[in-house]
């Protein structure tokens, strides 16, 4: 467990301080809209942020509120989504919306995002740390969040080099500045992001160095979990119809990419098909080895007319698709 030193109230305000000055100028950090905060924490789970601002432009410019969402195809929302990753985040997002615009006499919030981090908690794709994030940069609600990022930085800051996702909570609940709890977590999580790094920390530019217990040695914390990566083998065929369009089919939404369109890539017959070449293709923890083959069809679909992957797109590509 996580030994929780006192913090004092110069600390916490050399950060909000730090923040103040120093933050990047995003597009979400600029409104206060709980749907649009919410839209951005979604896409930021698994999209860097220097990516993830295109993505929420586009998205929230074409459905600027949870009802504008929930009355479109889901298919339009993994459209926007290609490229980002991670698909079942847009798939859960849909859901929620869905659930967020219907009345409340159902069991919805009749469009409005919830305040309360219980009833966060119970719409789709939303975790701890988005809950505590919406609740607390949305609703101005005390709650830590605790995030890589934040983990990192309460590692350093207390000497602990494998601390607890609970002792972590609290050091963040205490770093917390009254009237300002959704600043003083961006702070933190901007601290994580660009001063106090995985790699190379810029230890000199850090507003609370001076109470840093890993600062002689910021690369010992926290220690790192080495995840040995699952090799998969797949095939994909590419079939072209007469016109070179090649036929797509849409996944399943329990399948991976569900939702999006692509090749077939399952129970192929090879023999009839010519060897085109093979991709490699990186998961969070899997790696994806892709041999691909191409063949003809009676009938295609124009690719540019249907939500892709990024892996499809590989796949395409490599046929001389697109």
């Amino acid at each position: 467990m996580m030994s929780l030193k006192m913090i004092d109230q110069p600390l916490r305000k050399s950060l909000i301080d730090w923040y103040d000055k120093e933050k990047r100028d995003l597009p979400w950090r600029r409104t206060n809209d709980p749907w649009l905060i919410l839209l951005s924490e979604v896409i930021l789970q698994q999209t860097q942020v220097s990516r993830g601002i295109g993505y929420w432009e586009k998205i929230s410019n074409r459905f600027p509120t949870p009802k504008s969402l929930a009355k479109a195809d889901q298919e339009e929302l993994l459209t926007l989504w290609q490229g980002a990753g991670y698909y079942a985040r847009a798939r859960r997002l849909h859901a929620l919306a869905v659930q967020v615009s219907k009345p409340s006499k159902e069991g919805g919030f009749d469009g409005s995002i919830p305040e309360s981090i219980e009833q966060l908690l119970e719409l789709p794709g939303i975790g701890a740390y988005t809950a505590a994030a919406v609740a607390s940069i949305a609703f101005d609600l005390p709650v830590g969040v605790v995030d890589g990022n934040v983990r990192r930085v309460a590692s350093r800051q207390t000497g602990n080099s494998s601390p607890t996702q609970d002792s972590v909570g609290m050091w963040a609940n205490s770093m917390l500045i009254s009237g300002r709890p959704g600043d003083s977590n961006q702070a933190m999580m901007e601290l994580g992001a660009v001063i106090c790094k995985p790699k190379a920390p810029k230890c000199e530019l850090c507003p609370i160095a001076s109470n840093c217990e890993g600062k002689e040695n910021p690369l010992a914390y926290p220690t790192p979990t080495k995840r040995k990566k699952s090799i998969e083998n797949l095939d994909a065929a590419v079939l072209l119809d007469s016109v070179g369009r090649p036929r797509l089919l849409r996944r399943d939404p329990s399948e991976r990419f569900g939702g999006m369109w692509g090749p077939p890539m399952c129970d192929i017959m090879t023999d009839s098909l010519t060897p085109v070449g093979e991709i490699v293709h990186h998961l969070t923890h899997r790696e994806l080895r892709v041999k691909v083959w191409s063949g003809q069809c009676s009938k295609g679909t124009d690719p540019t007319t249907v939500p892709i992957s990024n892996l499809d797109r590989k796949i395409l590509e490599i046929a001389g698709v697109m």
